[in-house]
């Protein structure tokens, strides 16, 4: 199977039009396509399935129960499927089966250590009063990120455990945060504020056979090793914002072959 990848376009203000991939198999948006939700019209009617993992700023100024439904009810609408703490399995012409684990997995403060997670909490609270969203009467803040991080990650752990039994043939894990400090974007550095786009999901990469993220306005292609033998491969392919010249280099179009598995 041949996948797109599509991340980070933010068409609430950046100015991009995207287009198929010629000879991809399958979409896979990684979240923060459109912070208003209107870009999604534009994967309307695309010629191949297209799955949706939110991000962050899809959440911008909504109140978070509210906003799930909501923006279910939307890519239902358009012909879109939205995975959050969701799998399904995907068959290629091809025949190979493909199952997608899809979440979110928002940011739980832990990438860099018990020493610095204190500082890293109060990095993210200057990201949480900038998204401006709300749960339960009360700010979507730092917390309240954590408790949601920590249940994408109790699902994404049971999900990548769970046996294949002939059901599917390769897994692909898609979270909009990023699940390694190998993702960490260069011009930065492991700073604290870096605990709010990385998670420390190193033990969980060997589980899958590819993982798709965005969230860093950067681009990164990794393998890592499994102790048993063969490789995962990262693969982030965010847009970001053109005035900052993070759009430079990148490849909407470029295709990324799910391997056969093991």
């Amino acid at each position: 199977m041949k996948l797109q990848l599509l991340s980070d376009l933010h068409l609430e203000t950046e100015t991009f039009d995207p287009l198929p991939a010629p000879g991809a198999d399958l979409l896979v948006l990684a979240g923060d396509i459109d912070a208003t939700w209107a870009g999604y019209e534009r994967f309307a009617d695309w010629p191949v399935p297209v799955l949706v993992v939110a991000g962050n700023h899809e959440f911008d100024g909504r109140e978070w129960h509210e906003a799930w439904p909501a923006f279910r009810r939307r890519c239902d609408a358009l012909g879109l499927r939205l995975l959050e703490r969701e799998a399904c399995v995907v068959t290629a012409a091809d025949g190979q089966r493909v199952r997608f684990l899809g979440t979110v997995r928002w940011s739980d403060f832990d990438v860099l250590g018990p020493a610095r997670h204190e500082r890293a909490l109060r990095a993210a609270a200057y990201f949480q009063r900038e998204m401006a969203a709300t749960i339960d009467g009360a700010p979507f803040d730092a917390q309240q990120v954590r408790q949601q991080a920590q249940a994408c990650r109790a699902w994404l752990e049971q999900a990548l455990h769970e046996p294949a039994a002939g059901a599917w043939d390769a897994t692909v894990a898609v979270t909009h945060f990023a699940p390694s400090l190998r993702s960490a974007d260069p011009r930065f550095g492991p700073q604290p504020s870096t605990a709010s786009f990385c998670n420390a999901d190193d033990d969980l990469i060997p589980l899958a056979d590819l993982w798709l993220h965005g969230h860093l306005h950067c681009r990164h292609d990794y393998t890592v090793q499994r102790p048993g033998g063969g490789h995962t491969r990262i693969v982030s392919q965010a847009r970001g914002l053109a005035d900052k010249g993070e759009a430079h280099g990148h490849e909407p179009v470029r295709l990324i072959t799910v391997p056969s598995g093991d």
